[in-house]
Formats: C-alpha cells, structure tokens, sequence
C-alpha cells in the first residue's frame, strides 16, 4: 500500500480476491508436489527402509549426524542398484518374481499406508477409506513392479553379444 499526497493507492495485488486465488492455486500446486514426493517414496519404500535403517544404526554406532545421512543414502542407493543388477542377471521366472515382490510388496504397504492417511482428512466413512487406501496399494505396489523391470537393462550371458538383426531362417535377400 502507498500513501501519495493522502491518498491511498491499492493495487490488484493486494486485493482479497487475488489473494485467495493466488493462495489456492499455490495450494494445489504445494499438495501436488507433496502428493508426487510421497508416491516417489513409495515406489521405492525397500530402499528407503534399508538407507533409514542403516543410516540410524550407524548414527547410533557414533558415525554422527551427517555421517549416518551420508552412509543411508549410500546404502539406500546400493540397495536399489543391487536390486536392478540381480533382476537383469537372473534368469529363473521364479527369482525374478521374488526380486518384483520384494520391492513391490513394501511399496504397496507404504502406498496403502499413505493413501489411507490422506483419505482420513477428508472422507468420513471407514469403508470409503479403505477402498481408497486400497486402490492406493495396488496403484503404488503395480509401479513399483513395473519400475523394477523397467529401469534394468538384460545383463548378457556368456557368449551372447548383442549383433545385428538376422533375416528369418529360410528367407532369401535381394542383392541388387
């Protein structure tokens, strides 16, 4: 507000109007944000479990504050990688199933859990929560699957080296 001569200027700015739709749509975007983070945290809960573990074992060790954030992250991300380099080795449909399950089931607990927190903020009923909190789960856990095979690259076997494509047995070329 500016005071000129004893008048006051007001500026669309700093109406009530404005001011509200500013702070709604700066609301959704803010719950938007949270909403993405807390689904990208979900999608990789088993590696967040085992950096949150290791990282508050080695605090408690005596590694210090900075140490045990530096050493969670590290195994977090080891944790992750570990997982993507023994799905790409494996080649058993039964240890790639176990190696899906294991990053998917604490996934969809994690998404079951927030969803289900979100929803007691604005929906009454008890069995409307846990349907959402359930389709929470099976959205979260299905991504966490599909991230798992998605992100690792087929690791070669011996012998095997990637060439370029061969014409079907049996079919003739053209040379021209």
């Amino acid at each position: 507000m500016v005071v000129v001569e004893g008048a006051t200027l007001a500026t669309f700015v700093t109406g009530t109007i404005t001011m509200l739709i500013i702070g709604v749509l700066l609301n959704i975007v803010g719950l938007g944000i949270f909403c993405w983070a807390l689904f990208a945290l979900a999608t990789h809960a088993l590696p967040f479990f085992v950096g949150m573990t290791v990282g508050i074992y080695s605090y408690q060790a005596g590694a210090g504050p900075f140490g045990a954030i530096v050493v969670g992250f590290v195994m977090a991300g080891f944790t992750l990688v570990l997982g993507q380099y023994a799905f790409s080795v494996a080649r058993s449909p039964i240890v790639r199933l176990l190696i899906r399950l294991l990053f998917a089931v604490p996934a969809a607990r994690a998404g079951y859990d927030v969803t289900l927190t979100l929803a007691h903020y604005g929906i009454p009923q008890e069995w409307w929560r846990e349907s959402f909190a359930m389709l929470g789960a099976i959205g979260v856990g299905c991504t966490a699957w599909a991230r798992v095979s998605i992100l690792t690259q087929p690791a070669l076997r011996p012998g095997v080296a990637f060439s370029p494509a061969q014409p079907p047995i049996g079919a003739t070329t053209k040379v021209r």
